[in-house]
């Protein structure tokens, strides 16, 4: 596929990703956004600045480089366009970025305070707790650095940026909202878990081998056709 047709391609599908973010509660108004990278490109796929969600398009996501310049689009890219552009060119493994204020997740960034993983649902998603990475100012590649960072020694694709709110990443877009999602659902558990007494953390060795199962046994074995 031509780089032409890739980009057209991840237009659409992030113009259906951040529908999701709407219908899963992860944002309100303007707030929150998602990238992709372009395969063999130092190129990614961004919601535009303050466009509200029911209007973004196809149309109307940009294409920048990984420093934020504007490369394809109409509209002036997110305001976190640095702190994407910095991940994906740190992290080469990571296809997809995403970043919401969603609620409890994002109080859990207000208190600075990791997720400890007390559910089983935790271990296998994240491999650990949820960590919270440093504080930092918009504007720049900063809040990118300490995403970077603060992942570099976890198994989590999640980390809660502190006094802003959780950035997800994942193999490509979509993995990385599944990430949101469920680092919502977790914070949350996890807090109302707190209002009844004190979580117990899983063990470590626990821990391992729940992750190591979810991510190479868990659902369903590829396939094959012959002839």
């Amino acid at each position: 596929m031509s780089v032409t047709a890739t980009i057209a391609t991840l237009r659409e599908e992030l113009a259906q990703l951040h529908q999701e973010l709407i219908r899963w509660g992860l944002v309100v108004w303007t707030a929150g956004n998602i990238s992709a990278r372009v395969p063999g490109e130092e190129l990614m796929v961004i919601k535009p600045s303050g466009v509200a969600y029911d209007q973004l398009t196809a149309a109307s996501m940009v294409v920048t480089n990984f420093a934020g310049e504007l490369v394809e689009g109409d509209l002036a890219p997110s305001s976190d366009t640095f702190a994407h552009g910095y991940v994906y060119q740190h992290m080469a493994h990571v296809g997809g970025v995403v970043h919401t204020h969603s609620t409890y997740a994002t109080a859990w960034s207000i208190r600075r305070e990791p997720i400890p993983c007390v559910l089983t649902m935790m271990a296998d998603e994240f491999g650990g707790e949820i960590p919270v990475g440093p504080f930092a100012l918009i504007g720049d590649d900063t809040i990118g650095q300490g995403i970077v960072h603060t992942l570099h020694t976890s198994r989590s694709p999640a980390v809660l940026m502190a006094n802003h709110g959780p950035f997800t990443i994942g193999r490509d877009a979509r993995a990385a909202l599944k990430a949101a999602v469920m680092c919502e659902e977790v914070a949350k558990t996890v807090h109302v878990s707190r209002q009844l007494g004190d979580p117990q953390v899983i063990a470590a060795e626990d821990i391992d081998f729940l992750y190591e199962r979810y991510t190479n046994a868990y659902g369903q074995a590829p396939t094959t056709k012959e002839g």
